[in-house]
């Protein structure tokens, strides 16, 4: 090869070099994947005027944050951590919201007044799936639990995936070791599957998911005084699904998340089958036992277990879109 055909090889080979590096500078850029404060730039106020508007929500609607609690758990843990949860029914397709596994679920029409109250201030650059992260986060704190710094940069998925949510959401009534193989799939191990269902220290559980421990014969396994109270609260073997039939998941401290769950259900007074594998089991049980004693070390597995949950598959850089409403996807044209 002549001299001339080398340096001319050499050029070519060294502008193929620089291009395709460019091109993965330009991929970095449009993709930065979840980072803390994604919005520091596009819309600063967006992290302050969600804790706000989740702060004033509280205020007049107590439940509120056990919704945000429950919704980051029924998005992420399907597939991705894309807001599919939020979209309505469509003539093709049914909502993830309209499912057995979401019974009980409420407070959805807040999710829109929070991103109407950012879209105000930046139109069109928060995703939903970030404000259901965020709403998440911040109501954590307002029932007293831990401020977990959570990354955005989140987009929002076009579909529902109400088909895969029994594949994905374990049941109440399922075996302690489909709940763990369930959470491992998305990287939460055991101490992190005692931690996130800590989250049943708030809140209450619907007549309809625990009567089978009650009704035809009381579960034995069951605290004798504690079987009083839920016969007292649910006293029909079918009760009706929208009748408000209901028993505090714990009366002790109802609106604070805390590790006193942990110590209820180590003397039988988990509502669930769920909660009850939970003190027993014997991969679960010393977890258990070590967050009865230390709210620290809850509060630490449970921070641990919330972020792996936000982080799981989300879309990001050009994929999914930024829904103009939580609970449509955007026509595209």
């Amino acid at each position: 090869m002549g001299s001339k055909s080398l340096f001319f090889f050499f050029a070519l080979l060294s502008f193929s070099v620089s291009l395709r590096f460019a091109f993965a500078d330009n991929d970095e850029e449009a993709d930065p994947g979840l980072v803390m404060n994604f919005y520091k730039d596009t819309c600063p106020q967006a992290e302050d005027i969600i804790r706000e508007q989740v702060k004033l929500l509280y205020k007049r609607h107590k439940n509120t944050a056990f919704s945000w609690l429950r919704n980051i758990f029924h998005d992420c843990a399907v597939e991705s951590c894309d807001a599919s949860l939020l979209l309505d029914s469509t003539r093709r397709t049914l909502s993830e919201k309209e499912m057995d596994r979401s019974f009980g679920m409420r407070n959805f029409r807040y999710i829109e007044t929070i991103k109407e109250a950012v879209e105000r201030e930046c139109p069109g650059v928060v995703s939903c799936s970030d404000i259901l992260v965020l709403s998440a986060r911040d109501g954590i704190v307002s029932l007293g639990g831990p401020y977990i710094p959570l990354k955005t940069g989140r987009r929002d998925g076009r579909k529902s995936r109400a088909e895969l949510l029994e594949q994905y959401l374990p049941d109440h009534n399922e075996s302690m070791s489909a709940v763990l193989e369930r959470f491992s799939a998305i990287g939460i191990d055991t101490p992190g599957v005692v931690a996130l269902l800590g989250a049943h220290s708030v809140g209450r559980t619907h007549c309809v998911k625990l009567v089978h421990r009650l009704y035809p014969e009381v579960d034995p396994a069951l605290n004798p005084q504690h079987v009083e109270h839920m016969l007292y609260k649910c006293p029909d073997s079918i009760p009706d699904p929208k009748a408000v039939q209901y028993v505090r998941n714990d009366r002790g401290t109802p609106m604070v998340l805390d590790n006193n769950y942990y110590r209820n259900i180590l003397d039988n007074k988990g509502l669930m089958l769920v909660d009850h594998q939970l003190a027993v089991d014997k991969r679960t049980k010393p977890y258990v036992k070590k967050m009865a004693k230390s709210q620290d070390y809850f509060f630490k597995e449970f921070s641990r277990a919330i972020t792996i949950l936000s982080e799981n598959n989300p879309l990001t850089g050009t994929k999914g879109e930024i829904r103009n409403q939580c609970n449509l996807a955007n026509k595209h044209h």
